[in-house]
């Protein structure tokens, strides 16, 4: 995968040397797949929970780090296509062996497959040579996994029965300038090409004077398996133009072969709803991850720009007070999943049983119970259809009544009053106790601004008026006209209308406000905006 340098990457001048005394490590080699991080396999993704160290390429899924523990070290080494490498294979040879010899496990992430144009061969002999242990961790290649998210099989008995896969990049070695493109022509039914797009015009050439026809159906396949995926199908003799017109570039897989004709009936990743576009997710960081997967599923491409972050309250004495009362309450409220973790890590510092003593729970919806009972709580009540103030307001009511009850409510800094009021002119007691606070993080604004005007973004989504204020506050008056043409969506009504007061009109707002839903009803409004002839 393209892009800067991860910031998490570490360095070696703060971790540790080589040390013949310490016990040896082992190097466990990775693939990461071609792109789409959800193909890693479960023994790679279980190698990288265990990691002390992540050596890692460019072109694997920088979502893959998360895998590691926090405290893993992680090294960029590069090492994109035809790119030059952040640092030779020598020395990433004898990074893996010294960070092996002192002690540490050492997972090599790298994209596709660690033995298929890989150079993992030299990896794993580097290892063997110096005595350190190592593993070979399979990994979905390209040649597999581009191929199948475009709708093409690498064989069918009824075109091909046999494929051949060679690297077209121009590697000054003895192997890779032997090869024989001319006896390759003809010598499998399909033939895939890696690394090819360079001298894609060259190899195009030697192919059709070993004899492969210029009629051959073929295709290139760019960022196969991302949601930037484009492919691009042409006679063999007008691809290297169809490749030219349409911008296409490395990373890219060139596939020759009649299989390519099925892709007109098998293509169905870049059918998916919300194939090709791409949405700004303005959550917090550390709960985007159901937002980003159903908007990846949808097929868009998901592009995190966190507008708040939680941090404790900074006077907790009125929820320690609380916490120390919980057998008074008749119920614990929780209208948000910040509310559920805030709390139960508050209440593990302080080393309140709060598992074993907590009253009844009741949820504002279901993302925030399944939080709930994933930390051990029993959650008793959550509405059936609204989930907000007001219908969780109705589902206590309808569960224990309100009258005469007394409820313990923890909630966000300046949280909104309608569920304790609503409780509270029903006779009941609601003792509303900060928990959590927003703050807005840092962005560049300059660069969203940009993105913005540049029209890089199909649709914004906004999941709470924190959102939406921090959002705009780092606007301009251009960037906020280029932000009025994007497809607005609001994850509910309270967030739909402090869109309405900064002056955006927001398209999409769910029914339900869950994260599925919203995808969902940006799913709706592109099928809308498809039938009625919008263009993309």
């Amino acid at each position: 995968m393209s892009g800067p340098a991860d910031p998490r990457a570490g360095t070696e001048a703060n971790a540790a040397g080589d040390s013949d005394d310490c016990a040896v490590g082992k190097v466990i080699l990775v693939g990461a797949g071609p792109g789409d991080p959800d193909l890693i396999t479960v023994r790679g993704a279980a190698a990288l929970s265990e990691a002390d160290v992540v050596v890692y390429d460019a072109l694997a899924a920088v979502s893959l780090l998360d895998l590691a523990p926090e405290a893993a070290e992680r090294l960029n080494v590069g090492k994109r296509g035809h790119d030059l490498p952040t640092r030779s294979q020598s020395d990433i040879n004898d990074l893996l062996v010294s960070r092996a010899r002192a002690g540490k496990t050492v997972v090599r992430l790298k994209g596709g497959d660690p033995f298929v144009f890989g150079r993992g061969g030299e990896e794993a002999t580097a290892c063997a040579e110096a005595g350190v242990p190592f593993e070979v961790i399979p990994g979905v290649s390209s040649v597999i996994g581009a191929l199948a998210y475009a709708g093409i099989p690498i064989t069918d008995r009824r075109h091909s029965a046999s494929f051949a896969v060679v690297t077209g990049h121009k590697d000054p070695t003895p192997v890779s300038e032997g090869t024989r493109w001319g006896d390759l022509a003809g010598a499998a039914d399909t033939l895939v090409i890696l690394m090819g797009m360079r001298n894609l015009e060259s190899l195009v050439e030697r192919l059709k004077q070993g004899g492969r026809g210029p009629e051959t159906p073929s295709a290139a396949i760019m960022n196969g398996t991302l949601p930037t995926q484009r492919v691009v199908e042409a006679p063999l003799g007008g691809l290297v133009q169809a490749v030219a017109d349409t911008g296409l570039g490395a990373p890219a897989v060139v596939v020759i072969g009649d299989v390519v004709r099925l892709r007109q009936q098998l293509a169905w990743y870049d059918k998916r709803p919300l194939f090709g576009r791409r949405v700004l997710v303005t959550r917090a960081a550390d709960q985007a991850a159901g937002i980003v997967r159903a908007l990846n599923e949808a097929g868009a491409e998901s592009v995190v720009i966190p507008m708040i972050e939680t941090v404790a309250a900074d006077d907790e004495s009125a929820v320690d007070t609380a916490l120390g009362e919980l057998r008074e309450y008749d119920a614990l409220l929780f209208t948000s999943v910040n509310a559920v973790r805030f709390l139960v890590a508050r209440a593990a510092k302080l080393d309140v049983p709060l598992v074993e003593t907590a009253p009844p729970v009741a949820c504002v919806g279901p993302q925030t119970a399944a939080v709930a009972r994933q930390l051990g709580l029993a959650v008793a009540v959550t509405p059936s259809t609204r989930f907000d103030a007001n219908g969780l307001a109705d589902a206590v009511r309808s569960a224990w009544g309100a009258a005469g009850r007394r409820f313990l409510l923890p909630q966000a800094e300046a949280a909104r009053p309608e569920l304790r009021d609503g409780l509270c002119a029903d006779g009941a007691v609601v003792d509303a106790v900060t928990v959590y606070r927003t703050v807005a993080p840092e962005v560049d604004e300059q660069s969203l601004r940009n993105r913005l005007i540049r029209g890089d973004f199909d649709a914004l989504t906004f999941t709470s008026p924190s959102t939406v204020t921090n959002f705009t506050a780092l606007l301009d008056e251009d960037s906020k006209r280029a932000a009025r043409d994007c497809c607005i969506a609001a994850i509910g009504p309270v967030t739909a209308d402090a869109l309405r007061g900064v002056g955006f009109d927001p398209r999409v707002v769910p029914n339900r406000a869950t994260m599925q839903d919203l995808v969902s009803a940006l799913v709706e409004a592109e099928s809308a905006r498809s039938d009625a002839g919008e263009p993309s």
